[in-house]
């Protein structure tokens, strides 16, 4: 198993097929991926998941989190968030924070994110949690 910086291309296809197949390709692909960092892990050589980190000053927020449906409960998802979040650190945020699918919020909840006070939203038919943590 290998973690790695990707560039955003290498994101598109994992974040499509697991966040919103129903969707075009363009979908998933961001304004904002040009200034971002992606990271990909990698499993026999495969990408099983990806997340995209957007450091802006002491806050980051992270975004776009995928693991292929074959591979998740095996951990891989948790090496990489907890990689990012010492990414995150190291490269000065001291928050880091998401838009989270409320399906999805316990997991945040494991690597002590919080639900913030700002009201949850819907988005193409799911609900999210805005989640946080201070890094530092």
């Amino acid at each position: 198993m290998i973690i790695k910086r990707i560039p955003k291309e290498e994101t598109w296809e994992l974040r499509h097929t697991v966040l919103w197949p129903d969707k075009d390709l363009s979908f998933v692909q961001m304004r904002e991926d040009d200034n971002g960092l992606h990271f990909g892990l990698y499993e026999d050589q495969e990408l099983v998941s990806v997340l995209s980190l957007f450091v802006n000053g002491h806050d980051a927020q992270f975004r776009k989190f995928a693991t292929l449906p074959s591979e998740q409960g095996k951990g891989y998802g948790s090496l990489l968030l907890h990689h990012v979040l010492l990414e995150a650190a190291s490269l000065g945020a001291t928050r880091i924070w998401c838009n989270a699918r409320a399906t999805k919020s316990g997991f945040y909840e494991r690597f002590g994110l919080q639900k913030t006070t700002k009201e949850p939203f819907e988005k193409n038919g799911l609900l999210f949690f805005v989640m946080e943590i201070q890094l530092i």
